[in-house]
C-alpha cells in the first residue's frame, strides 16, 4: 500500500482569534473534503444536552403547553460533560427510559405572578438536579456586567406555571436544539495579483472607479505612491465585480484572483452550550472515531496524525 501513502497529508493550523463563544483559525495543506467534513460534524454530530421531555402540572399563562415545551427545548444548556454522558437509548442503567443520572438531568420550574407588574419567567427560573448542566446565561447589551436569562413566558397577576423537564444528550442531526453551533463557515483563502504595468495606464480617477466597483473594501490607493494595493484579501467574496469592471474598462487581465484549494479560513460561533474551541476539539474527536470505523487496514493514514496538530494548537491557544 505504498502508493496510498503518497496521499497522506498533515494539516497545518494557525489560530487567529479565540474567545469563549467564537474561534477563527486557518486550516492549511488539506482539501475541501476534510474541511467540509469538519464543518458538518461541528454542526450536526457534536453532542449537547437539551430539554427533551416536559411534564406540565399547571399552566394558566397565555401560551399553550406545546409552545412552552418547544421554547424550553431551544434553551442552550451547559454541555461540557455531554461527551461522557450516555445516549438515553443506549443507557443500561434505566433500560433506555432516559430518566437516570447517567443519561439525563432533571429540571423544575415554579412561577406565579402575585402583583400587577408583569412577571418575566426566564431560564434562570429553571432549577437543575446537576449543577454542571444549567441554562446558559447571556450578558445584557445595555449592561454587560449583568447576566440575564432567556425569557420563556410572561405572566400577569394570578397566572402560574409549574413544570418538570428532563434534559437528555443528543446531536443536531436528530434535532436542531442539540446543535452546539450558531454558525460554522469556511472560505477559500484568495490569492490576488495586480498587473502593476497595466494598472499604471489608468488615471487616478479610473483607479478609484475600479476600486469602488468592489462591494467590499479589498483594494485601496496608497496615499504616498498613489498605487492600488490589496488591503484585505479575505474580504473578497468571489463576486468577480472587479474583473468585470476591468473588462468593461478595456483592461482585461488587470487583476488575477485565485482560490487556494488547500487553504481554508474557518469561523466557528458557539451557542454557549460548550466553548467554541471545545466544539472544534470534540468535532475532531468524533471525526477521528468515524475515520477509524471505516479504516480498512493498518496502512491507512492514522486519523490521529491527520488531526493531532489541529487539536494541539487549540488546546495550547
Amino acid at each position: 500500500m505504498d502508493g496510498g501513502m503518497s496521499y497522506q497529508r498533515f494539516p497545518k493550523v494557525k489560530i487567529r482569534e479565540m474567545k469563549d463563544d467564537m474561534v477563527k483559525f486557518e486550516l492549511r495543506e488539506t482539501d475541501a473534503s476534510v474541511a467540509n467534513a469538519l464543518r458538518r460534524v461541528m454542526i450536526a454530530e457534536v453532542p449537547t444536552v437539551a430539554i427533551d421531555l416536559v411534564e406540565i402540572e399547571v399552566n394558566s399563562s397565555v401560551l399553550n403547553d406545546e409552545f412552552i415545551a418547544h421554547r424550553l427545548g431551544l434553551i442552550p444548556l451547559t454541555s461540557d460533560r455531554a461527551m461522557s454522558m450516555r445516549f438515553s437509548r443506549d443507557c443500561d442503567a434505566c433500560d433506555g427510559d432516559g430518566q437516570c443520572e447517567f443519561c439525563s438531568v432533571e429540571f423544575h420550574l415554579r412561577a406565579k405572578c402575585l402583583t400587577d407588574q408583569t412577571l418575566d419567567v426566564t431560564s434562570k427560573d429553571l432549577y437543575s438536579s446537576d449543577h454542571t448542566v444549567v441554562p446558559v446565561e447571556f450578558s445584557d447589551p445595555n449592561d454587560p456586567g449583568e447576566q440575564r436569562g432567556i425569557i420563556i413566558v410572561k405572566l400577569r397577576r394570578g397566572q402560574e406555571l409549574r413544570l418538570r423537564a428532563i434534559a437528555r444528550k443528543g446531536i443536531g442531526k436528530d434535532h436542531a436544539k442539540w446543535s452546539p453551533a450558531a454558525t460554522v463557515t469556511f472560505m477559500y483563502e484568495p490569492t490576488i495579483r495586480i498587473n502593476e504595468d497595466l494598472m499604471e495606464t489608468l488615471s487616478l480617477e479610473e483607479k478609484r472607479t475600479w476600486i469602488d466597483s468592489s462591494p467590499t473594501k479589498v483594494f485601496d490607493i496608497d496615499p504616498v505612491t498613489q498605487q492600488v494595493v490589496v488591503v484585505e484579501p479575505e474580504l473578497y467574496t468571489y463576486d468577480d465585480e472587479v474583473i468585470k469592471k476591468a473588462d468593461a474598462m478595456g483592461k482585461s487581465g488587470l487583476v488575477e484572483i485565485e482560490a487556494k484549494e488547500d487553504s481554508f479560513i474557518f469561523t466557528v460561533e458557539s451557542t454557549g452550550a460548550i466553548k467554541a474551541s471545545q466544539l472544534v476539539l470534540n468535532a475532531i474527536e468524533i471525526l477521528k472515531q468515524k475515520l477509524d470505523a471505516v479504516r480498512l487496514s493498518d496502512d491507512t493514514v492514522e486519523a490521529d496524525d491527520q488531526f493531532g496538530e489541529l487539536g494541539a494548537h487549540l488546546r495550547g491557544g
